[in-house]
């Protein structure tokens, strides 16, 4: 298989210092060329119940304002200390389609402050003011609530009962897009002020999935935040979507014809089962023909492939696995299987051969459960929703199997009177083919830490790492002064797959921000059995429940050392 192409190398981050080889210390030395932010001061919380009435802001109602006890709320089973819980809203109005819209938020006020902010970026389509816990992805033992930062959560402007119309409403796909954020983002600053009687010194945002999309379209637009914790981003979500209705066109015509299975949202509904074209004892099979080709590159047999695009030099899926000469058994795959997944992870395309989306990488995760959830059964359930009534103008429903994909491209770029802004303006940053106005946010001394899986099957990977070369190549070879890549070997959709996906990104941030040290290698552990943080069905029996291996800042890799226990991550190094 031809390697995914690319010129560029992060500068910096490839840099041949010993800083990138010595996993052990985890950190590196501080940034060099760049502002540094001094580090955030902590203050005790001041007022609570009082904030539901004394508080004023334009277009904003606080409902309630009460406190919650410690150990009234638990993250992975560890008790959360004493804070005050903040719910209200913003904006609130009525929709032209006659529906009441507002922009519903909870604020968690730590009564032990450090002094910082963080935004949660919810997944999805939004549509529910999630926990404000602070959540980092993967499977954390922590938050930011637990840290000690003041955290916000929202709904983005529409309710769960208004997800299947939200779209076809223009001010609220807007909200969606990105005009929640920028309207909750001073909003929940002078909330802090309030309530402690300071500002917070030092602000974050973070998420994963479509809460990564939100806080990169933030870093692009707003430049509100000093550090950005980006997960398995979906900036370009409108053509991710789009190519996920392609490949549901494309295994339909491998699957058993007709079958159907349960909605994995709505019990009482059925949609296609697409399952059948590529069924789980086949994905083992593919799964152990990568391993087969790559496992050994970083120097360990262990069921992980660390260098992941040496691997997609090595592995052909042609040649390395076998072709069915009679019936599908298990143990080869057809040629027209063979000729369908190639194309997958190819990367969409149009009929004329324009690109819709990144290639994928292969990836032994492509076994798990959450890859399958996602191509055959996500993509014919959730995707045919958001592009038809969010990203497309004019809105409407499709049929996932029987849309053409290539009429329905131009229609993320087209306006109307009615929607004066298209599905790629309202959900893509500004300026992600050529992030040249990212210089602003590394004068001021700002920082991304990005994470993605590799085996992700709805946000590609090597979406996330082309960004990271255009970057590099629009701040003249210094983005590693400005952001930090770190790959998730074998992890699906934000966690899960075989994979240690147990991780804190946002401690290092922190220390990147206020301290000028950079991010280089970060500990991560699988969550075996016994995980309070719980327990990941995708890991393999023969690992020990807690492995541990270091997420190395891209391009680095993380490599074995030549002796002592592959179980644990001080036996690796990055280079």
């Amino acid at each position: 298989m031809k390697a995914f192409p690319s010129t560029l190398q992060i500068a910096g981050v490839a840099l041949a210092g010993a800083a990138l080889t010595a996993c052990s210390s985890m950190t590196g030395a501080p940034t060099a060329g760049s502002a540094r932010l001094g580090p955030a001061v902590g203050a005790p919380l001041k007022t609570c119940a009082d904030l539901a009435q004394a508080f004023r802001f334009d277009q904003t109602r606080v409902d309630a304002a009460s406190t919650v006890s410690a150990g009234s709320l638990k993250l992975a089973g560890q008790s959360v200390a004493e804070h005050c819980l903040v719910k209200g809203v913003m904006h609130p109005r009525k929709g032209s389609d006659g529906r009441d819209y507002a922009i519903g938020f909870e604020m968690r006020l730590p009564k032990e402050w450090n002094g910082r902010f963080y935004y949660q970026g919810n997944g999805g389509l939004d549509g529910n003011v999630r926990s404000a816990e602070g959540a980092l992805g993967g499977g954390p033992l922590t938050g930011a609530l637990m840290q000690g930062f003041a955290v916000i959560s929202s709904d983005a402007g529409h309710t769960g009962a208004q997800t299947p119309y939200f779209g076809s409403e223009a001010q609220s796909r807007l909200d969606y897009g990105y005009q929640a954020v920028a309207k909750l983002t001073p909003m929940a600053k002078a909330l802090i002020a309030g309530a402690y009687g300071k500002a917070p010194d030092r602000s974050y945002i973070g998420g994963c999935s479509n809460g990564g999309r939100h806080a990169m379209v933030e870093a692009a637009r707003g430049q509100a935040y000093d550090g950005y914790l980006i997960g398995a981003p979906g900036y370009r979500l409108p053509n991710a979507a789009l190519a996920q209705l392609w490949g549901a066109q494309q295994w339909a015509t491998l699957s058993v014809p007709n079958a159907t299975t349960q909605h994995p949202m709505v019990p009482t509904a059925r949609i296609p089962d697409l399952s059948g074209a590529f069924t789980k004892a086949e994905r083992q099979m593919v799964a152990g023909a990568i391993l087969g080709k790559c496992d050994a590159l970083d120097g360990a047999k262990d069921g992980m492939v660390q260098a992941t695009q040496a691997c997609q030099s090595r592995f052909n899926l042609a040649t390395d696995v076998p072709t069915c000469t009679g019936e599908r058994n298990g143990a080869c795959l057809s040629a027209a299987q063979k000729s369908v997944i190639a194309n997958v992870f190819s990367g969409a395309r149009t009929a004329t051969g324009q690109s819709i989306y990144s290639a994928f990488a292969y990836d032994p995760g492509l076994a798990a459960d959450n890859w399958a959830t996602w191509k055959f059964a996500n993509a014919v359930a959730l995707d045919p929703l958001a592009v038809g009534t969010v990203f497309s103008v004019p809105p409407g429903m499709v049929d996932p199997l029987k849309v053409d994909i290539s009429a329905r491209l131009p229609m993320f770029s087209a306006t109307s009177d009615v929607y004066r802004e298209s599905g790629l303006s309202l959900m893509t940053p500004p300026g992600h083919e050529n992030p040249v106005n990212h210089t602003r946010l590394l004068d001021r001394g700002a920082k991304m830490v990005l994470y993605h899986g590799v085996a992700d099957a709805v946000f590609s990977a090597e979406d996330t790492r082309q960004w990271m070369l255009r970057l590099n190549q629009a701040l003249g070879g210094k983005a590693d002064r400005l952001a930090r890549y770190f790959p998730v070997p074998g992890m699906a959709h934000c966690s899960g797959g075989p994979s240690t996906d147990q991780f804190d990104l946002l401690s290092p941030l922190v220390k990147w921000v206020e301290q000028g040290v950079p991010p280089q290698a970060v500990l991560a552990t699988a969550r075996g059995v016994g995980n309070s943080g719980g327990v990941n069905a995708d890991v393999p029996a023969d690992w020990t429940p807690n492995r541990s291996r270091p997420l190395c800042a891209h391009p680095t890799v993380a490599t074995y050392k030549g002796s002592g226990s592959i179980e644990d991550a001080a036996n690796f190094r990055c280079e």
